[in-house]
Order: structure tokens, then C-alpha cells, then sequence
């Protein structure tokens, strides 16, 4: 069916009578005076035309089209499937069922049938979980976009009657829900929603995370960080046991209050070499209406390391001495020492070396340096030295703990290789430091004080306590400000200038290895007391933490590194190969290549690069698409070397289950479409309301012929000839 629309109101049809009239009017005046000539007559018939058309135009008329919809209209049932509705927490006559099975119930029981009388039924699924990555490179993780949901029902029905929505409302991905509904509200499309599970926590014991380490050295103190969350409204007190298959190897008691969460630590020294399946879990508390959030599992490789160190310094101070006879009586650490004393030369006897170890091959032996009050200068190291000690750290993975001195040598570390490892700019106007009447002390940060190299104490408030008891210093570095990239770990806890406390001891990462800035000549006095309890704890986790990097896997030849260590589906994974030659020698020249097995089975083969520098790293990487353990294999054909070692790739979720429904947002978007928002017990009535909406408007099209190009044209082409005709006769 055609028709033509005109937009007419009293004061427009008036106004187009009145110039109507006038403009004819004024014709007939000039036709008169022109003594009734045809051409003038021609001429404002011509004009009036024009007139008459450009009056037309201000009543914009538009020719309408009306076409029924060749198909019924459609109800879509959107239904979520994402990992929350697994939440068990839908009270029924016969039980507690999850929200996944009220969804399944009602449309296997066909509770929509009624929608059928006049309608189109399509059943969605969305927030399906999914791993992996697609091919056109979207990361694909565990979770729910409703908002995509809502605009792809939208887009591909086009006779759409209404939409019903049966979730929990948990969007956890995607642009705001909002979007879409105000998408359906400009197209007069309602939008109704079944608010599915409590909205209140349920009561429950949920062991939410454990930061296991890749590997673990055996006989050795391994730390398993772990946050517990109790929504139960009592407090809990029950053992969390660390099992290693079905052996018990660790447990712990905690008490987590009421309604809040707890961050504690485990301790674990595994007794047996090889790769662990490990399970830390949490019993069943009476009253908790989930069991299955209880545990964790992890894997774990237990190998055997001996970390070799050495120790530089230029004189024997207490700080040197206390260091020294620590790593000594540590049975995981191989110590060389070496010892530039300005009387008795490069020092002698046990553990002493005769000369710094000024080639490549001798330099990477070393996962840890200890470089304290020496200097880039005569008689001491030089600018090669140095340049050794700065690749050890950037191509080795090598750590530095870099200990300055009273006497200022630390001065001579910028303009030299050492300069950018320094995690803190240095006030070079005090080099020989800060001297102190006053006993000070180190304060810990807040990233300090849940630090692996500073816990003295699984218990945070515990350990915070002894940083506070430990004996202070009275003399420290100067220094001005952390760099960027650094953490710092301790303050001093009375000195500050413009940026603030003077950082004491601060951790930045340079290359593939790790840097340690230790700004006070003192930690041998927290033996004060309590023996080697404090001093040997802390040394010995810092070589154990600055190591921990360069011995993630490796055998005789070959030695990787993984960056970053827990990878996540879409980050990118970089390898760096340490190879060596039959000879025992950073390699020089071959071909190096890596071999990635996913899950799946899809084997990627890498060409590793040849690091500059003459250090033998060999580098790739790849981008993480698939969840899993992945298996890398590093080949070294021409020199017989071979590594294999496992990666596993984490799948992000964003799904939490056990978590209340999100009532508000369902609530929010179906406000905004002019529908609903219902809990589950007003379904059917719910349905009967849907079922009665009138049909869609059929389809208009519209000609507005006002607004069409060709139109203005016209005018403009009459408008032309009317003025070209006036000059022609002689009317101009």
C-alpha cells in the first residue's frame, strides 16, 4: 500500500495560502502593468510554479510504503551458559538445583510454549566458556558478554517481538549491557529478563588462589602463598593440607572471620626429586552449600641446585665478613670470593680467587654477585670486568646485589656498564654516605612487607613486628629516588627529601636477570641476639630468589628461561636458550631452534635468534593460544644438545561461581528497553505478559521526496531558467 504523508499544521497551511495568494496577486499586478503581455504571462506562471514548489517542499511530503512482514514475529529466549549459572543456589520444592539446571528445566518443561500461539520461539545460548584463541587472533576466555549477545539477536531478526533474558546478570566482558538496551529501545523492541539465584552470598569456604613457583630445590624451604575467602558469618577454624598425590606433605591451621578473606603462606620442603602433582585444599566446613572451590592443583618440578655465588668487595668489613661466613655455612651455595684489599692485594686462602673471572665462560658459571665497596678504578675492576658483570645480568639471568660502601666506591658505578643496572639514582654529592647519631631503621613498604625476600614470618602482622625489632644502622647510601621500573622494598625510616623516604632497599629487573640494591653496610647486626636466625634467612632467600629465574629448566648444555614464568592465554611466551658447546662454552655459532607441542597436539617449530653479546642465549618466542601444558623441546643439533621441559598456559577466568546474582543490571537494562525484570517465581506470568504483545508495526519505507537531491535540483535548475528568461526578454 502507497500513500503520500504531508507534515500540515493550521499555522502551515496558512502561511501557504497567504504566500500563496500574495505571490499570485503580485503576478497579476505585473501582467496588468506589462499591458497583459504573453510573455510576461509565460514568465509568472513560471515564477509562481517555482513558488508553489518551494511551498510544497516546507510541508515535506514523503511517499509511504507499507509491507507486512512476510514471516511471524519472533520471541528470542536468551539463555546463559557461562560458568557462574553453575552455581548451585536456586531453591526448589524438591531441592537445591543449580541455575544452569532452573534454565534447563524450563525449556525442557516447555514453560514457553504459551509464546508459540502467536510467535516465532528461538532458544540462544551465550557465555558459553571457550579456550583458545580464533583465528583472526580474538582472545577467547571464560566468561559473559551480554552486551554482544543482546546486539547479535537484534541485528540478524528482523521481525523481533521480544527478547527475554534467563541469567544471573554476571557481565564480565564486552562493553556495558546499556548499549544494547538502548539499542532495543529506539527500536520499540521490549526486553525482559529472569533474575536466576540468590542475591546474597551463599555460605561458603572458597580456597580462591595458590603462587606456586615453576620449580622448587629439594631439601629446600619452598613458600606456597594462598588466599581463602569465608562467606560464611562465622568465624572458621579448621588445617588447609598440602598433598602431594594422595600423601599429606604439609599442613597449616588458620581461622578466617566471618564474611572476609584470608592471604596466609605454607611451607613445603619436598624430600623427593621430579616433577609433583600438588593439592592444597581446605576441608568441608558444615554448612557450605558448595564443596567443589576447595582446592587447588598445581605442578611443581623438585630438582637439585647448587647456586654458585661470588662475593667482591675491597676490604674485609663486618658486613663483608658476617655475608661471607653466611653463604659459607649455606649447603646449597658455592662461594668464590674475591677480595681487592688495598695492603694485602687479591687476598689468598680458601674459597679466594686469584683474579676476577674476566671471560665469558668463567662469568656464567655464576647465578648470583654480590658487588660491594669496590670500584671501577685502578687496582680494583675494570670497565671489561664491568661489562662482564652487566651481561651475566641481561643474557644470563643472572642476579646482582649490589652493597655500597663508606668509602665511596659505588661513585665510580656511572658513566661505566654498571650504570643502568643501578635500581636508584645515587646522590653523588654525599658518595661517602649518610652518617647517623641516631640509630635508624629499615621500614618496609607496603609491597615490602609481603615480599619473599623479606619475610622472616609466614604471618604478615608477625613479620612487619620483627622488621620493626631487627637492630638499626647509623650509616646508609645516599641516595635521591628509586628509578623507574625499581620496587621498592624498605625506606629509611627518618630520612626523606623531595620525592619522599630515602629508598634503602629496592629491586628492578634488567634484561633476563634481577638487580637487588641493599643501601646500608649493616644487616650483620641483626645477629644481635638471635645468632644467624634473621641474617642467614634473609641472605639465604635472597640468593634463592635472585637465582630463581636462570633455573627454571635446564640440563648440562642448556639452560632456559621463560618470560613470563605462569603465562596467560594471548600473552606472549619469550625464550632465552643458554647454550653451550661440547667444550663447555657459551656457543658462538650454530643453529638453535625450539619446538612447541600444545595440548592439542600442534607442534610450532622456532629458529631461535643469536643474542648479541657472544653469550651463547639463543632467543624466540611465541604467542600462548591454547590452555595446558605445553611441551618445549630445545635442539642443538650440531652440538648434541637437547632440552625438554614442560610450559603450562593459564586460561583467564573471569567467572566466579558461587558469587550472588546481579539483579541491578538486569533490572538497569530492561528499564531501559521498557520491559521487565523478574525473580524466578514470576516466570509464567511473565511469559503470558510476553505473549500478548502486539505484533511488530509493519515494515514502512519512506520516500522523502523533500529531502531527495533530485528534487533540490530541480528547484535550482527552474530557479536558473526563471532568471536566464527575465534577462532574455529584457525584464532584468
Amino acid at each position: 500500500m502507497n500513500q503520500w504523508q504531508f507534515a500540515v499544521t493550521p499555522w502551515l497551511v496558512a502561511a501557504f495560502i497567504i504566500v500563496g495568494g500574495l505571490a499570485a496577486y503580485f503576478s497579476w499586478r505585473i501582467w496588468i502593468q506589462n499591458g497583459r503581455s504573453r510573455r510576461v504571462l509565460g514568465l509568472e506562471a513560471f515564477r509562481w510554479l517555482i513558488m508553489l514548489m518551494l511551498l510544497l517542499t516546507l510541508l515535506r511530503p514523503e511517499r509511504v510504503q507499507v509491507v507486512d512482514w512476510a514471516e511471524e514475529p519472533a520471541v528470542v529466549v536468551l539463555s546463559d551458559l557461562s560458568a557462574s549459572m553453575t552455581t548451585r543456589d536456586v531453591v526448589q520444592t524438591n531441592g537445591v538445583v543449580t541455575r544452569r539446571e532452573w534454565v534447563d528445566q524450563q525449556i525442557t518443561n516447555q514453560v514457553i510454549l504459551p509464546l508459540q500461539s502467536h510467535s516465532r520461539v528461538l532458544v540462544d545460548g551465550f557465555g558459553s566458556p571457550t579456550e583458545g584463541i580464533e583465528e583472526g587472533g580474538t582472545l577467547q576466555v571464560e566468561g559473559t558478554d551480554l552486551n554482544a549477545a543482546l546486539e547479535t539477536v537484534i541485528r540478524r531478526e528482523a521481525n523481533l517481538k521480544a527478547v527475554l533474558v534467563l541469567s544471573d546478570g554476571d557481565w564480565n566482558l564486552g562493553n556495558s549491557p546499556a548499549l544494547a538496551a538502548s539499542l532495543y529501545r529506539n527500536q520499540g523492541i521490549p526486553l525482559f529478563a529472569v533474575e536466576v539465584g540468590q542475591d546474597a552470598p551463599l555460605p561458603d569456604i572458597e580456597l580462591e588462589s595458590v603462587s606456586a613457583p615453576s620449580y622448587g630445590l629439594l631439601g629446600e624451604q619452598i613458600s606456597l602463598p594462598f588466599r581463602v575467602y569465608n562467606r560464611m558469618t562465622s568465624d572458621q577454624t579448621f588445617i588447609i593440607r598440602l598433598k602431594d598425590g594422595d600423601q599429606e606433605v604439609a599442613q597449616k591451621e588458620i581461622q578466617v572471620a566471618g564474611l572476609s578473606d584470608l592471604q596466609e603462606t605454607l611451607v613445603w620442603s619436598p624430600q623427593e626429586m621430579g616433577e609433583r602433582s600438588l593439592t592444597l585444599e581446605c576441608p568441608v566446613q558444615a554448612g557450605e552449600a558448595l564443596e567443589d572451590n576447595n582446592s587447588k592443583s598445581f605442578n611443581l618440578n623438585v630438582r637439585m641446585e647448587t647456586l654458585k655465588v661470588l662475593v667482591i668487595d675491597s676490604y674485609p668489613r663486618w658486613e663483608y665478613r658476617y655475608l661471607r661466613n653466611a653463604l659459607e655455612r649455606d649447603p646449597g651455595v658455592d662461594m668464590d670470593c674475591l677480595l681487592f684489599h688495598p695492603q694485602v692485594g687479591m687476598g689468598g686462602g680458601n674459597q679466594y680467587l686469584a683474579r676476577f673471572p674476566n671471560t665469558k665462560d668463567l662469568m656464567a658459571a655464576y647465578d648470583v654477585v654480590f658487588l660491594g665497596d669496590v670500584g671501577i678504578q685502578p687496582g680494583q675492576l675494570s670497565e671489561q670486568d664491568a661489562e662482564l658483570i652487566h651481561g651475566l645480568v641481561e643474557q644470563q639471568s643472572a642476579g646482582l646485589v649490589l652493597m655500597p660502601g663508606r668509602r665511596g666506591s659505588h661513585a665510580t658505578w656511572i658513566d661505566s656498564p654498571l650504570e643502568d643496572l643501578i635500581p636508584v639514582q645515587l646522590d653523588l654529592n654525599q658518595s661517602e654516605g649518610v652518617g647517623l647519631q641516631n640509630e635508624a631503621r629499615l621500614a618496609l613498604t607496603r609491597l615490602g612487607s609481603g615480599h619473599w625476600l623479606t619475610r622472616f614470618d609466614l604471618s604478615a602482622d608477625r613479620n612487619s613486628e620483627l622488621w620493626r625489632q631487627l637492630p638499626g644502622f647509623y650509616w646508609s647510601t645516599a641516595v635521591e629516588k628509586s628509578r623507574p621500573g625499581s620496587e621498592v622494598l624498605a625506606v629509611h625510616d627518618s630520612l626523606r627529601n623531595q620525592w619522599g623516604r630515602m629508598p634503602l632497599l629496592v629491586i628492578r629487573p634488567h634484561g633476563t636477570g634481577k638487580v637487588l640494591f641493599m643501601g646500608t653496610d649493616s644487616a650483620w647486626r641483626w645477629r644481635r641476639g638471635v645468632e644467624d636466625l634473621y641474617h642467614y634467612r634473609f641472605w639465604s632467600q635472597v640468593v634463592r630468589w635472585m637465582a630463581h629465574q636462570r633455573h627454571i629448566s635446564g640440563n648440562e648444555g642448556i639452560r632456559l628461561t621463560l618470560t613470563p614464568e605462569k603465562p596467560e592465554i594471548g600473552q606472549r611466551v619469550s625464550l632465552n636458550a643458554m647454550v653451550l658447546d661440547r667444550s663447555g662454552y657459551p656457543l658462538q655459532e650454530g643453529r638453535v631452534q625450539a619446538s612447541i607441542t600444545t595440548p592439542g597436539g600442534k607442534v610450532e617449530t622456532l629458529l631461535m635468534e643469536q643474542a648479541e653479546g657472544g653469550w651463547g642465549v639463543f632467543q624466540s618466542g611465541f604467542e600462548a593460544r591454547e590452555a595446558g601444558m605445553h611441551v618445549i623441546q630445545i635442539q642443538c643439533p650440531q652440538e648434541d644438545r637437547i632440552l625438554d621441559t614442560r610450559l603450562e598456559i593459564i586460561r583467564p577466568v573471569v567467572e566466579k561461581i558461587g558469587q550472588p546474582s546481579r539483579g541491578d543490571v538486569l533490572r538497569e537494562i530492561t528499564r531501559i528497553a521498557k520491559g521487565q525484570a523478574i525473580r524466578t517465581a514470576g516466570l509464567a506470568s511473565l511469559i503470558d505478559q510476553i505473549s500478548v504483545l502486539p505484533e511488530p508495526k509493519p515494515i514502512e519505507l519512506r520516500f522523502r521526496l523533500w529531502a531527495h537531491p533530485w528534487w533540490g535540483g530541480l528547484l535550482l535548475i527552474l530557479l536558473a531558467a526563471y532568471w536566464i528568461s527575465r534577462k532574455v526578454y529584457g525584464m532584468v
